[in-house]
């Protein structure tokens, strides 16, 4: 209750956004969009501020507001993002026309396993954002942080999963597996032998990998 009653100080403290944020941010609530929690992505992004990446990656496109407010905070980098989900990759076409960002924004259509072709074509990577399907955020990392820079940070959203990572006990047999793989992928990430990593508890947590 603490850490809730904390979070939404700071959510509140947080300045209000441009126009075309607050309408994606009412638009991802009102269709059930998963895009990032306020306070992790303001961690994010002061992050890379302090990265300064010129080429990045991001799997899960979803609408574009985590492209978007990348390329606002960081108008040198370039965002080469992917997304399989039609729907949202259309919206987020939308919105991105809408903000000008089409010279900074690459979109590309397909699943982030399938696509690895199209991507290592905008390889290397200075960083790289994981926001997709959460079972296989393992995948996701082993196949693309071949293409990071020697410098190079990846930033994993959700880890822990609305605090589900805690529970000992869940009824639900998909959720309980879904949750048993985040905990997999987090073990798996905080021992890997090639990268440094922090988890930090902020919107529904981000786990931040430096290579070693």
């Amino acid at each position: 209750m603490e850490n809730e009653k904390l979070q939404l100080y700071i959510a509140e403290l947080i300045p209000d956004r441009s126009e075309i944020f607050f309408e994606m941010e009412q638009y991802a609530k009102e269709f059930g969009v998963p895009i990032m929690e306020l306070t992790g992505i303001e961690t994010m992004l002061q992050l890379l501020r302090l990265h300064s990446p010129k080429q990045i990656l991001e799997v899960g496109t979803a609408i574009g507001y985590s492209a978007l407010r990348m390329a606002d905070a960081l108008p040198s980098s370039k965002i080469i993002t992917v997304e399989r989900d039609e729907e949202r990759l259309k919206k987020a076409a939308e919105y991105i026309a809408k903000a000008e960002k089409q010279a900074q924004i690459v979109v590309i259509s397909g699943d982030a396993l399938e696509t690895e072709d199209q991507i290592k074509a905008f390889a290397p990577f200075d960083a790289i954002f994981i926001d997709a399907a959460k079972g296989q955020y393992q995948r996701f990392f082993e196949l693309y942080s071949q293409y990071l820079n020697k410098d190079g940070l990846i930033i994993t959203d959700n880890v822990l999963f609305k605090g589900m990572v805690c529970e000992e006990t869940i009824e639900n047999k998909r959720l309980r597996s879904l949750v048993k793989k985040i905990k997999d992928f987090n073990c798996w990430l905080m021992k890997h032998p090639d990268y440094n990593t922090v988890i930090i508890p902020v919107g529904d947590g981000i786990a931040i990998s430096k290579k070693r």
